[in-house]
Formats: C-alpha cells, sequence, structure tokens
C-alpha cells in the first residue's frame, strides 16, 4: 500500500467514526417526541423561571404550569403551535441603546428545551474548542484566561516577537443570513421537524438578522462562523486563535501571513453574509499591547502576561455617566438604568487591579446620583 493510499484509508475511517458519532448524537437526542418530551418541557420551565419569578408573566404562568406545559406539548405534536409575538423594548447596555424582542414565556420555555435537548448538543459539538460565549463554562473568563494562554505559548515559540490580528462582526446580530445557519442545522440535525422548528424560531426575526431576545438566535449566532472557525485552524494553521461571539484574534509570528489571513478571512465572511468591521479589524504588534474584550493586554520581555483596565473603557464610562445624568433630568432614562449600567461596568473593573480607578469612578458616581438625590 502505497503512502497515498494509507493517507486515504486513514481518511475514510476517520470520516466514518465522524458519522458513527453524528448518528449516535442524534439517536441520544431523540425525534422530536423525545426532544418535546413532558419530562424535557417542565424542566426547561424551571430553568427558564430562574431569576425572573418576579415578573407577572412569569407568575402567571407558573399559576399554572403544569397545564400550560402540557397544552404547549400538544400544540408542538399536533403542528397548531404558534408563536404569540413580542415584548419589545430598548436596553441601555454599557451606555449603548439595543433593540430588543423579547419572546413570551411560553415560547422561551419552548426555545429552552429544544436548545438543551438539541440544538446546542448538536451544533457544539463540532465548535472548535475556543470557540466561546453562550455556552456553560465558556463565558468571559474562559475567553481571556484562553488568550492568556496562547499568548504564554507563542513567547515560548517566538520570544515578544509576533503580531495579532484582531477582528469584529460589524452588526453582527442585525444583518446575520438565515440560509448558512440553516444549512449549519441540516448538516447537524437528522430530524426535519426539528429542523422546521428551529428556522421558524429564527424567520420569526425577518428575512435576516438575529433577535437579542431569544435563545435560539444565540446558539444560531455561534453556529453561522462554524466554518470559517475549521478554515483557520485547519487551512490556515493558525494554533493561536480564538472567537468571542463577533470578536477573534489569530497570534502568529508573521505579519504578512496574518496579511493574507486577513484577506482570505474577508472573502469567507463574504460568502457568510458577515461585514467585518473597518476600524475595529487590524494587525498589531505582541509588544505594544493590545485590547480584546474591553481588557488591556502587554506581554512583557520575561513573558508575564499583564492584564489592565482598558483605559478607554475608563474614559467612556466618565463620559456615559455625565450623559446618563442629562437623561434622567430629562425623563430620558430611569435611575435604576443607571444603576444596572454602572454596576455592570464596574463588574468588569473589579477583574483588575484597579482600585484607584474604582474608587475615583465610585466618587463620580456618587457626585452625580447619589448626593443630587438626597
Amino acid at each position: 500500500m502505497t503512502s497515498e493510499e494509507r493517507r486515504e484509508a486513514r481518511y475514510q475511517r476517520r470520516k466514518a467514526e465522524r458519522e458513527a458519532k453524528k448518528q449516535e448524537r442524534n439517536e441520544n437526542c431523540g425525534c422530536f417526541e423525545a426532544v418535546f418530551s413532558y419530562d424535557n418541557m417542565y424542566d426547561a420551565y424551571k430553568q427558564t423561571r430562574k431569576g425572573v419569578l418576579w415578573k407577572s408573566s412569569v407568575q402567571t404562568y407558573k399559576a399554572n404550569a403544569l397545564a400550560n406545559v402540557y397544552k404547549t406539548r400538544v400544540e408542538l405534536l399536533s403542528g397548531r403551535y404558534k408563536s404569540r409575538g413580542f415584548t419589545e423594548f430598548d436596553l441601555m447596555e454599557r451606555g449603548k441603546p439595543r433593540y430588543i424582542k423579547s419572546v413570551h414565556i411560553s415560547e422561551r420555555v419552548v426555545q429552552r428545551c429544544l436548545c438543551d435537548n438539541c440544538l446546542t448538543p448538536l451544533l457544539s459539538s463540532s465548535f472548535i474548542h475556543d470557540n466561546g460565549a453562550s455556552l456553560k463554562g465558556k463565558g468571559i473568563d474562559f475567553a481571556l484566561d484562553r488568550l492568556e494562554r496562547h499568548l504564554h505559548e507563542h513567547y515560548r515559540r517566538h520570544g515578544t516577537e509576533g503580531y495579532a490580528l484582531l477582528f469584529d462582526f460589524s452588526k453582527y446580530f442585525d444583518t446575520a443570513r438565515h440560509k448558512p445557519i440553516f444549512d449549519e442545522y441540516r448538516r447537524c440535525i437528522r430530524d426535519e421537524r426539528l429542523i422546521a422548528q428551529a428556522e421558524y424560531f429564527v424567520d420569526r426575526f425577518g428575512p435576516e438578522g438575529l433577535g437579542l431576545g431569544s435563545q435560539v438566535s444565540q446558539i444560531s449566532a455561534l453556529a453561522l462562523p462554524n466554518s470559517l472557525d475549521h478554515h483557520i485552524k485547519e487551512k490556515l494553521h493558525i494554533r493561536h486563535y480564538a472567537r468571542y461571539m463577533d470578536d477573534g484574534y489569530l497570534l502568529h509570528e508573521s505579519k504578512e501571513y496574518l496579511r493574507r489571513c486577513m484577506e482570505d478571512i474577508h472573502e469567507r465572511c463574504a460568502a457568510l453574509g458577515i461585514a467585518l468591521h473597518p476600524t475595529k479589524t487590524r494587525i498589531v504588534k505582541l509588544s505594544r499591547g493590545f485590547t480584546f474584550l474591553k481588557t488591556r493586554f502587554f506581554l512583557t520581555d520575561s513573558g508575564k502576561v499583564v492584564r489592565k483596565i482598558d483605559p478607554g473603557s475608563v474614559a467612556r464610562m466618565r463620559h456615559k455617566l455625565k450623559k446618563f445624568r442629562e437623561w434622567v433630568d430629562r425623563g430620558k432614562m430611569a435611575m435604576e438604568d443607571v444603576a444596572t449600567s454602572y454596576q455592570s461596568w464596574r463588574g468588569y473593573a473589579k477583574r483588575f487591579d484597579a482600585y484607584r480607578t474604582l474608587k475615583s469612578m465610585d466618587a463620580l458616581y456618587s457626585e452625580l446620583f447619589i448626593q443630587r438625590e438626597e
């Protein structure tokens, strides 16, 4: 047997193993009836109500939870299930207004059941390890720790010489195309009714785009660039690559090679209907430091990785607090929203050794909002 024949035989053997594992995962998830079993639906309801029991809609649903779950399941199995529409509102997230389409509690139960028992286990099985966000154990701390580990590994091979290609998807949730997402569904899921149900939830947000208030949208947003992730890892041979939803980075010793990678990524993203942000997509020198997920990273000559709070984040938060004060005075923003926004930023800032910064920001917040209200 020649080397080519051995390579082909190895490829076919591994392909058959992957197909067998995919078949096993689909069998474990079961058919439409098994995914939306009564036990799964009720477990999804218990998970959905966590942290939101104070809402009137959740209290109403809870009063007849068993009957509501049973009714929804009957509608699903008979093909008569229809959405109850959205609750639409604007949410101030870190000072930026975001348009939210929140689904009704009954639909959140269905989406939770579909994601927990079908979409998440089947789609995530093909994700690269460094694909984070919206997955258990893969939050922002996971992404930052992975970047620090990648920098350590890069230093052991190349020292401080090297570059980082940072990229960001522009208006990702607003412009996401549905067809590549549906292709991912059909590649991983065998049951046509499960595919149709997932597509139904995605199409409700219009001909393109995904909803920020939908769990199906979150896992779909992770799956959309999955082929790009594998291309970068396996075809471009970038060992130190990771993506956190719409933000990502590539580390390499050659700036010229990263430029070629950037052109390739542009083409791949265009095929998926994804646009790269023109100013946030750039190549930076590792020794000069760079910002990822609002965290400033430095690779020192000794190989130590230093994390610092991004100075731009502090400046923006100071500016936002002053703007919030004007909005509160005009009645455009509630004090509860101000407190939520500031506490969110403060929780991020506490990740760093930023005692003086936090003390200064707390003093400004107190001056603008607490002392004036008194």
